[in-house]
């Protein structure tokens, strides 16, 4: 077995290209990878993309055109730790613009139906405070939330 760490797998539709583009842009580390295309004995239409690597936020992947049979669920989700609001806002921002949708509790959904959870840092320090009353406040006002709001949480945690 490789030393390499693991490699996962996106089942699109037909949008692998155009999805690893969107997430090489959007995190730092990343690049584009190799890019398979079908030849003339397929699968699909010769010169159509059958699978492209890529590396997002240092992860590795591989987009997968396997066709509609098996769509994304919140099941599985990847999760952006955010140093502050400025990087909420622009993760939150980023993979809901162009068709994705803004969920509860600071998840979102991008234009291809992957689910990203957006998650300041600040707020696992919160959850993970032995004074459970301070963890409880916090997770309370998550809870109504959907973008986070790192100044409110901080508000809860402290009883204001």
């Amino acid at each position: 077995m490789s030393t390499d760490g693991f490699t996962t797998c996106l089942w699109f539709d037909g949008q692998a290209e155009e999805a690893a583009n969107f997430y090489v842009s959007l995190f730092k580390n990343s690049e584009l990878g190799k890019v398979v295309r079908a030849t003339e004995a397929g699968p699909g239409p010769a010169g159509s993309v059958v699978t492209v690597d890529f590396v997002a936020n240092g992860q590795k992947f591989v987009g997968l055109n396997g066709g509609p049979q098996f769509k994304f669920t919140e099941a599985v989700s990847f999760q952006i730790d955010c140093a502050d609001q400025t990087e909420v806002d622009f993760y939150s921002n980023a993979i809901t613009e162009g068709g994705g949708e803004q969920g509860p509790c600071g998840w979102v959904k991008d234009r291809f139906g992957l689910s990203w959870q957006v998650v300041p840092t600040r707020l696992i320090e919160m959850f993970s405070d032995p004074d459970q009353e301070k963890a409880g406040r916090a997770t309370a006002a998550m809870l109504k939330m959907h973008k986070l709001d790192i100044a409110a949480l901080e508000k809860a945690y402290a009883g204001e």
